[in-house]
């Protein structure tokens, strides 16, 4: 279990393991915002894991270092079409340039979603609206992105967090 990091104003700051969490709060560093079901014990303490925790000191804010990859941008679409909502393997999923490169889209953040074979082939060099096949969500850089074992589906985001995360992840 991971556990979800908010500054002093709420606001998402990264994702840590559960224990390192249970150690912020032990030396006094985070308070807890929520907590998944299960019951950590010790043989002195017995508390919740914490789901999502608020850090009580400021510190300084850190843009995120995400690397543009073909993974990356599966994981921040969840391994879904973002035009047609099916969720597929990864080997099925294309990507898609938002603003066709034919039309002088550039292949970042902002301009790249994924798309399955056939709603690529449907929309080809076209904007979607050109296409009249409007996108799920727009897509942005992502502040994280959900962890993957190897050879195993994207996990999807924990309900705890998505309050917190301003969008339905």
């Amino acid at each position: 279990m991971r556990t979800l990091v908010l500054d002093q104003g709420y606001q998402p700051r990264h994702v840590i393991p559960w224990q390192k969490a249970v150690s912020m709060l032990y030396v006094g560093k985070a308070d807890v915002v929520e907590e998944y079901g299960e019951v950590i014990r010790s043989p002195r303490v017995e508390l919740k894991m914490p789901a999502v925790v608020r850090l009580r000191r400021r510190s300084p804010w850190r843009p995120p270092k995400i690397r543009f990859c073909r993974v990356n941008v599966m994981l921040r679409d969840e391994m879904t079409c973002q035009y047609c909502g099916e969720e597929f393997p990864i080997g099925d999923l294309t990507y898609d340039h938002v603003v066709p490169r034919c039309q002088g889209g550039r292949t970042s953040w902002e301009n790249i979603v994924t798309a399955c074979r056939p709603c690529n082939e449907a929309k080809g060099g076209r904007t979607p609206a050109q296409a009249g096949m409007p996108l799920l969500r727009e897509p942005k850089r992502p502040w994280t992105l959900p962890t993957v074992a190897p050879g195993a589906e994207v996990r999807r985001v924990p309900e705890l967090w998505r309050a917190w995360l301003g969008r339905a992840a």
